[in-house]
């Protein structure tokens, strides 16, 4: 027996697509029954207690007896909570993956649409792919965050706030992205606009501004109990040390605000920066989504002060994983729809988002190391130090139908420290640049300084689902180490 070709890719994808989600699914599951197998006991003892309270109870009044029911309901358990939020999920993925096939012939009537660059030289080249399908999921995971909001916001009161700022700076970003998918806005406008996303993430910011100094730094802070140069120096730019912390503690008001917003810009811009293979921006997405779920649960079973926090980013995690999930089965190689900046900038939001209002920024970025890599290897390019085309995405070689890094010409006396730099690391000159065919020509190859080109070049010219594989197993790496650090390796850094 046959099996069909498409039966074995849809098998593969499942398969991939199931080992970010695996160890956030354990916890899950164990939050849920583990949750529900001690409401019992504790059911019994409120029984006992309402038994014996029946006789006060009987003497009440109407009013009383409805209002002393009222404030005697408890509210759902996390489990069950849990539970609701990961139905919503459910629905979202199943949402999203319906409607995609279906408003993307709407974008292609629109004419919203683009040719893939990484099939030039194929019988794919010329067809039209529709763009700006990101739009789909954002709305669905808007829908599904209302619904939790519903139940959310019962047993939450205190973080109705929170959700609404959430809400409204991801609804900025979505309609900013899809408006750049069809207008195109420049880069300068890229870069501000998300600061005024998220501003409402700032103003209902009610999180401490201080933060741990590291046990190596301290003692540039403080020594023998008296603040050193340094610390005043800080202190001219309103940076508070904390003395009697012995230096332990750092209160950086107005500037933590600043490095949060600065936060949303980097998240909102990594993830676009980081793209140009089919399914690459959406397994990203969904990768480091599983990763911020899977800590958030870990927080929420060790019981800690944080539990509420992380249980408002589980909530919309789980909605994120979902329709991202039913983003990634339509932009997946060979892709038939592409998720466009509406997605990129709705993807990032929601991390800027979980960060801030869940009080783990720091966290966060330990899970976009390849993003950070990526972003540092391009600071050059983007800020027109060396030439930057308007596409620095991996070029499709025909005759072998493998990607291999694309490159921009640069004259060989020009841009020494490329090569100063590259002879430092002790590989040979050819390795990162090549001369053109004519060997006497004054013209030279370079790279594009992208983290998707870098692999190409250390692992060598290979297809695009492999390379987007291969970079999906290095986002999965960098996270998990990213959680070994947060949990193994923080104590060496900082006081238990």
């Amino acid at each position: 027996m046959v099996v069909p070709r498409m039966t074995i890719q849809r098998i593969k994808w499942t398969f991939f697509a199931a080992i970010p989600f695996l160890p956030p699914s354990y916890i899950l599951i164990c939050l849920i029954f583990s949750q529900e197998q001690q409401k019992q006991p504790q059911q019994q003892q409120q029984q006992h207690q309402l038994l014996s309270q029946t006789v006060q109870t009987i003497t009440q009044s109407s009013s009383t007896l409805s209002s002393s029911h009222f404030k005697s309901t408890s509210p759902p358990t996390v489990g069950r909570q849990l539970l609701a939020f990961v139905l919503v999920a459910l629905l979202g993925y199943l949402g999203t993956s319906n409607l995609v096939p279906k408003i993307k012939t709407y974008t292609l009537k629109k004419r919203i649409c683009g040719k893939d660059l990484g099939k030039r030289g194929t019988s794919l080249a010329d067809k039209d792919i529709p763009e700006a399908l990101g739009i789909v999921p954002g709305t669905i995971f808007l829908v599904c965050l209302i619904f939790c909001l519903v139940g959310y916001a019962t047993s939450h009161p205190a973080k109705l706030l929170d959700v609404n700022s959430a809400l409204l700076s991801i609804c900025f970003m979505l309609f900013l992205g899809f408006t750049d998918d069809v207008l195109d806005w420049p880069w300068r406008y890229k870069l501000f606009l998300p600061s005024i996303a998220s501003l409402p993430l700032l103003c209902c910011y009610e999180g401490s501004t201080s933060i741990i100094v590291p046990i190596q730094l301290r003692s540039l802070l403080m020594q023998s109990g008296n603040i050193t140069f340094l610390s005043k120096l800080l202190g001219i730019l309103h940076i508070i040390v904390d003395e009697n912390a012995n230096g332990a503690i750092l209160e950086l008001g107005k500037w933590y605000l600043l490095y949060m917003g600065l936060l949303a810009v980097f998240c909102t811009n990594a993830i676009n920066i980081y793209a140009g293979i089919n399914g690459l921006e959406a397994g990203q997405s969904y990768v480091v989504g599983c990763a911020v779920l899977f800590h958030n649960l870990i927080e929420i079973r060790a019981e800690g002060l944080s539990k509420e926090n992380h249980l408002f980013s589980a909530m919309i995690m789980l909605s994120f994983v979902g329709v991202t999930l039913g983003l990634l089965k339509h932009n997946w190689y060979p892709a038939s729809v592409f998720v466009g900046d509406t997605f990129c900038y709705f993807a990032g939001m929601t991390f800027a988002v979980v960060g801030i209002l869940g009080h783990f920024s720091k966290t966060l970025l330990l899970f976009f190391m390849p993003q950070i890599v990526n972003f540092i290897w391009s600071i050059p390019q983007l800020f027109r130090i060396v030439p930057c085309p308007r596409h620095r995405l991996p070029k499709f070689n025909a005759d072998t139908g493998l990607m291999q890094p694309s490159t921009f010409e640069c004259n060989a006396a020009d841009y020494l420290w490329l090569k100063v730099w590259w002879k430092w690391r002790c590989l040979s000159w050819s390795w990162w640049g090549k001369y053109t065919k004519e060997d006497t020509s004054s013209q030279l190859q370079v790279s594009n300084m992208t983290l998707i080109n870098l692999v190409l070049q250390i692992f060598g010219p290979m297809s695009e689902r492999a390379l987007c594989v291969l970079l999906l197993g290095i986002q999965v790496l960098s996270c998990a180490i990213g959680l070994y650090f947060r949990y193994n390796m923080a104590q060496i850094f900082f006081d238990e």
